[in-house]
């Protein structure tokens, strides 16, 4: 029987680790039939990043710096290569901000570091949807998913100019769906609760977050990365083929709660 990505193209942004919410999309896509590249940054990850990749028989593992142009037109042009210049799905799951910059008071942050958390977190999507585009067109149509967090909606302590910076990326998801709709191309966002991830390791207080969290959302439970990734997977398929521009909350429901 085939799998609801049988077929499909995707690029993934965003694995650190097996651990990542990237690599569990990227599992889900990969087990329902899709052939999936990958990128990362640094030599730190480079090792991680292709072991996962090989795991899913990936075509292609490239480094990608999501600050420069000319790394994501390299990226995009080895991704049309690869795949005969379509592409289906795109996962952006990339967020930065300078760890002192998640401590302190946001009042403090200085220019230069706000506007480094705005680049790497939200304009990426921009620029490679931008880069995603024609490939999609090519494929006839196309599904982009982003990762934000409630902090874009609410002030959440400690997590400053990222909470900022989410912000940029969840009105950057509504005006990405409105440009590309009418070429069959769908931008949506999924807001996860506190799951434990290489980059969550970063806010001070994050194990506070997490207990509140589980005491206070309507389902009292934590969630994890594969929760995450089942959600993902249904905004990335054909049966949310009339769902763009929306963001997917999956918190165990705490983001409904007042207090």
């Amino acid at each position: 029987m085939p799998g609801p990505f049988d077929g499909k193209r995707g690029l993934v942004l965003g694995v650190a680790n097996r651990r990542s919410i990237a690599w569990a999309i990227a599992k889900r896509l990969a087990d329902g039939g899709a052939q999936l590249a990958f990128t990362y940054q640094g030599d730190r990850i480079e090792k991680n990043v292709r072991e996962l990749a090989e795991s899913v028989s990936s075509p292609l593992v490239t480094e990608c710096d999501v600050r420069s142009d000319q790394d994501l037109d390299r990226v995009f042009g080895e991704v049309s290569d690869t795949f005969g210049g379509r592409l289906d799905l795109l996962v952006h799951s990339v967020a930065y901000a300078a760890a002192e910059d998640l401590e302190g008071r946001f009042t403090d942050t200085p220019r230069d570091r706000f506007w480094l958390a705005l680049d790497v977190s939200a304009y990426s999507l921009v620029a490679a949807t931008k880069r995603a585009e024609p490939l999609m067109v090519a494929a006839g149509g196309g599904s982009i998913v982003t990762m934000t967090y409630l902090g874009g909606e609410r002030a959440v302590p400690h997590y400053n100019v990222m909470g900022v910076a989410k912000a940029a990326l969840d009105s950057s998801v509504k005006y990405l769906a409105w440009d590309l709709g009418e070429k069959n191309i769908r931008v949506n966002a999924i807001s996860a609760g506190p799951v434990r991830t290489l980059a969550a390791r970063s806010i001070a207080g994050f194990p506070t977050m997490e207990a509140i969290v589980e005491e206070r959302a309507p389902l009292r439970r934590p969630i994890d990365a594969d929760d995450v990734g089942a959600a993902a997977a249904y905004l990335l398929s054909d049966d949310a083929r009339n769902v763009t521009a929306t963001t997917l909350h999956v918190d165990s429901g705490y983001h409904a709660m007042g207090m």
